[in-house]
């Protein structure tokens, strides 16, 4: 089996963990979606479609803030360590307010549409912390039993 995809993923962590870690990001943007999934199927099965509906637009929300979290850090950082540019970043502050305006109209949306979906747009808010502890503990496992 040394055509398999996991043996050498395995092995490639254990000789390099800066590989491993520096996909973080995409693991986590992957646990966003398949938790974004599941619990928007709970959400209708256990309570009612108008919550799973703003949980669904919670968990958009919060995916779209994470991508945009993530380039505008990014564009801060090379922003920062370009040699002794003193380039204004003006751009990525006002991309980084818009976001939170953003985040705003859409609970003012769904505040005016249903007040019950409030609660799942709240419950939605909360995907990137879901998605984190599944890598903390990725992490831990693989720290623990594969020795990354």
């Amino acid at each position: 089996m040394q055509g398999n995809s996991t043996t050498r993923d395995t092995n490639s962590h254990q000789a390099n963990p800066e590989i491993f870690y520096a996909g973080a990001v995409r693991r986590i943007s992957r646990a966003m979606i398949l938790l974004a999934v599941l619990f928007t199927i709970f959400a209708l099965l256990q309570f009612n479609g108008r919550i799973a509906l703003g949980f669904l637009g919670g968990c958009a929300v919060s995916y779209l803030n994470f991508h945009w979290l993530e380039r505008g850090v990014a564009a801060f950082a090379e922003r920062v360590t370009e040699a002794g540019s003193r380039q204004s970043s003006r751009g990525i502050v006002l991309r980084f307010l818009v976001r939170y305006v953003l985040m705003a109209v859409a609970a003012y949306v769904i505040f005016t549409v249903s007040p019950a979906s409030v609660y799942g747009l709240f419950a939605g808010l909360f995907l990137p912390v879901a998605a984190i502890a599944c890598e903390v503990a990725y992490e831990a496992y693989a720290a623990l039993a594969r020795g990354v």
